[in-house]
């Protein structure tokens, strides 16, 4: 009965191992074989397009968060939740997706004004490629030198290697305004978190003095403490103050 088995075995192997090679060669004598040809002046332009729109797609998310308001919402809103005390309410996709609209309702005058002058001609061909890019960023350089800070702005031009040839805002390089602009974003966003954790850091205190006055020192404060800040940001319409807060932030 072993050395059966063990002929089964080798058997069922041997079988296997030449299977690929069988199938391979059945299948390429069936199926013929396909080529893409890009020759052509037409074929090569549109090839060259279709490459460009898929780097667009996956600098997109890059994009997103560096060059618009994305970034100050997201970590407000993050700040918001933790205020609270609450891990994972409301969840990361709800806050991505809250963050991700009001980007969308801020930034809308700029797409607006992208579309108009910059896409619209150039699928009309009245435009070149090179010059929707240049009109396409105006808009949104126009938005970030508004937010960013003039002393971020000028110590990134301060560290770059053309400071020499800067004489006016022009004649900063995108990569320098970005740079400067998310990291007037990231302390813009942690000063509003600051300003939004002190209620509900006071509620904490003030809870954790009255458990400790009244001996319930086993107790975490966070159990009692919680209950009211949820009623306190209720009453108040935190939802809503901080998103009217933050879209006014940016005007």
């Amino acid at each position: 009965m072993k050395k059966t088995a063990v002929l089964l075995t080798l058997i069922i192997v041997l079988v296997l191992l030449c299977s690929p090679v069988v199938s391979a060669t059945s299948v390429n004598n069936v199926i013929p074989s396909i080529s893409v040809d890009i020759g052509g002046e037409g074929s090569a332009s549109s090839s060259l397009q279709i490459i460009f729109l898929i780097t667009i797609l996956s600098l997109l998310p890059s994009i997103i968060i560096m060059m618009t308001s994305f970034t100050r919402i997201i970590i407000v809103l993050s700040f918001v939740r933790s205020a609270l005390g609450l891990q994972q309410t409301p969840p990361n996709q709800v806050l991505v997706g809250l963050a991700l609209f009001l980007t969308l309702f801020i930034m809308s005058p700029i797409i607006n004004q992208i579309n108009t002058e910059a896409y619209t001609p150039y699928t009309k061909g009245e435009i070149t490629q090179s010059e929707a890019l240049g009109k396409a960023q105006v808009p949104i350089r126009e938005f970030m030198l508004k937010q960013v800070d003039k002393k971020d702005l000028n110590t990134f031009v301060s560290l770059s290697p053309d400071q020499s040839t800067v004489k006016s805002v022009d004649d900063i390089k995108t990569t320098v305004v970005i740079a400067a602009f998310i990291t007037s974003e990231l302390k813009r966003a942690f000063t509003i978190g600051f300003l939004i954790f002190l209620p509900f850091l006071i509620i904490d205190m003030v809870v954790s003095s009255v458990l400790m006055s009244m001996g319930m020192v086993m107790l975490p404060p966070v159990m009692i403490s919680l209950p009211f800040k949820l009623i306190l940001f209720v009453l108040v319409d935190g939802w809503g103050l901080i998103v009217k807060t933050l879209i006014l932030s940016f005007n």
